[in-house]
């Protein structure tokens, strides 16, 4: 089978041929289907600190059951599924309390999306109901991402709810946020290019950062935010998002920034802001999203800007860290 291979350190993705993966007596074996690009892809790739290392990656993924193992039998050939891309072991802290199942210490991954085929453990595998397409199950996991992070804010119904960003992670938290029951949406970012879009999946107002935005915000929120998801990951934002928050705020980080980003404490101190990082999922936000995602107040599927083949891969991601017009890829395979 074809599948991208990244060599680590920074180096080359490639296509290559590779075998077949077969499955083992409590596994699945996919056809993929299509597979996401996501901002961690082009973080990881770069040679930098945090770096996935060599071998396969993808884990924005569905795809159609082809074979299952001996001891599968709540899944069947030519089902169709998405993929938690992190395995469970079920012992360790994280898994028995349920809390994440991204940062189980002992499993192996399911992060081989970009392949034509793909071998993961049938507790991974979400089943898709016939409302459901497989370009909605490879929107599931960013979809999860969002939605654990709004969960675990513990946002209020009223919350006044800024976002800042306007890529995948901010559009998806605007979603959740408006399903959830938060009050005034605002939308912030560098520039209007996904204006349009974080106004169809919720927000109330948009705001362009500049010398003007607290001002704007507070305006088009009716006073300082309860709540503030920082979904874009670079340095500042931080100190942006404290700057907007009200006395007793939340700050909710869901950017996943890579490098230092300093903050002057005696400013959060001053409003008493509480902060929260977050990462990952459950397994019961992919269940709950699987069965609920056709009942939303917007399609999901509208964030999706291009569909690319696997040997196109490596000149989008190249393409993607530059000046771009695209949302959410998708790599069909």
């Amino acid at each position: 089978m074809k599948a991208a291979i990244y060599p680590g350190g920074g180096g080359a993705i490639t296509i290559e041929t590779i075998p077949d993966p077969e499955p083992g007596p409590g596994d699945v074996v996919i056809k993929v289907h299509r597979c996401g690009i996501c901002g961690t892809d082009l973080s990881m790739t770069k040679g930098e600190i945090w770096d996935y290392g060599a071998g396969q990656f993808g884990h924005e993924y569905a795809g159609e059951i082809v074979a299952v193992g001996k001891d599968v039998t709540t899944l069947k050939v030519g089902g169709k599924i998405s993929v938690l891309p992190s395995g469970a072991c079920g012992h360790c802290q994280s898994c028995r309390t349920g809390a994440n199942h991204i940062l189980c210490s002992n499993a192996a991954g399911a992060m081989t999306g970009f392949a034509e085929y793909a071998r993961l453990a049938s507790n991974i595998a979400i089943p898709l109901p016939d409302t459901l397409s497989l370009t909605d199950g490879a929107l599931i996991e960013p979809l999860a991402v969002s939605l654990y992070g709004v969960r675990q804010s513990l946002m209020m119904t009223g919350d006044k709810v800024l976002v800042l960003g306007g890529g995948t992670v901010a559009l998806y938290a605007i979603y959740w946020a408006r399903r959830l029951g938060a009050g005034r949406i605002v939308a912030a970012s560098r520039s209007d290019r996904r204006k349009d879009l974080c106004l169809a999946m919720g927000a109330d107002a948009f705001v362009t950062f500049g010398e003007n935005e607290t001002g704007e915000v507070i305006e088009a929120l009716g006073g300082p935010a309860d709540v503030v998801y920082e979904c874009v990951g670079v340095e500042g934002m931080l100190t942006r998002s404290v700057m907007h928050a009200r006395q007793y705020g939340k700050v909710v980080s869901l950017g996943f920034c890579t490098h230092p980003d300093p903050l002057m404490p005696a400013m959060a101190s001053y409003k008493c802001v509480s902060m929260q990082f977050l990462v990952g999922y459950t397994l019961r936000d992919f269940h709950y999203i699987a069965n609920h995602l056709d009942a939303g107040h917007v399609d999901p599927k509208r964030i999706v800007t291009n569909e690319i083949a696997l040997m196109d891969l490596p000149a989008m991601m190249d393409r993607l860290r530059g000046p771009n017009r695209e949302t959410k890829v998708h790599v069909l395979t």
